[in-house]
C-alpha cells in the first residue's frame, strides 16, 4: 500500500535530519535529482512549464483509478531535485490528498531557509500546480 503523504513527509524530514550544515542538504537534493527519470523530449512542452519558475521544470498529471500519477523534469539540477522530492510526496496519492496537503516537511527542514527567494518561489509555484491539477481532475469526475 502506499505510504501517506504525512508519512513520506516524515521520512524526509529523518532523511534530512541526517545532515548537519547546508551543503550536506543540497549535496543531497541535488542526489535526488540526479535519480529523477527524465521525461522524455516530446513531454517537455511550452503548455507544461510550470509559471513562476526561474528554472525550466515541466510537469504532467494524470489520472489512473482513483489516484494523481505525476511526471515531471527540470533544466536545474537542484530544481530536479525539489521536483524529485515533490513527486516522491504525491504521485500514487488521491486527488483530494494532494490538493489538501499540508506540507509541514519544508519549514521542519529548514528548506525555505536554503532557498535563493526566487527558487522559494519556484518551489511554491510546483506545489500549487500540483495541488491545481489535482483539483482539477477531480471537477472532472
Amino acid at each position: 500500500m502506499k505510504k501517506s503523504i504525512p508519512d513520506i513527509q516524515q521520512e524526509l524530514v529523518d532523511e534530512f535530519g541526517m545532515f548537519t550544515d547546508r551543503m550536506q542538504k543540497y549535496e543531497y537534493i541535488i542526489e535526488m535529482g540526479k535519480d529523477l527519470e527524465p521525461l522524455p523530449d516530446d513531454k517537455k512542452v511550452d503548455s507544461a512549464l510550470v509559471k513562476g519558475c526561474q528554472s525550466q521544470v515541466w510537469l504532467h498529471a494524470d489520472q489512473q483509478d482513483d489516484v494523481v500519477k505525476f511526471e515531471a523534469d527540470s533544466d536545474a539540477f537542484i530544481v530536479r531535485g525539489l521536483v524529485s522530492m515533490l513527486l516522491r510526496l504525491f504521485d500514487g496519492q488521491s486527488k483530494k490528498e494532494v490538493a489538501n496537503a499540508n506540507l509541514d516537511f519544508i519549514k521542519e527542514i529548514g528548506l525555505q531557509d536554503m532557498l535563493s527567494p526566487t527558487r522559494a518561489n519556484g518551489l511554491a509555484s510546483m506545489i500549487k500546480q500540483m495541488k491545481l491539477y489535482a483539483i482539477a481532475l477531480q471537477a472532472k469526475q
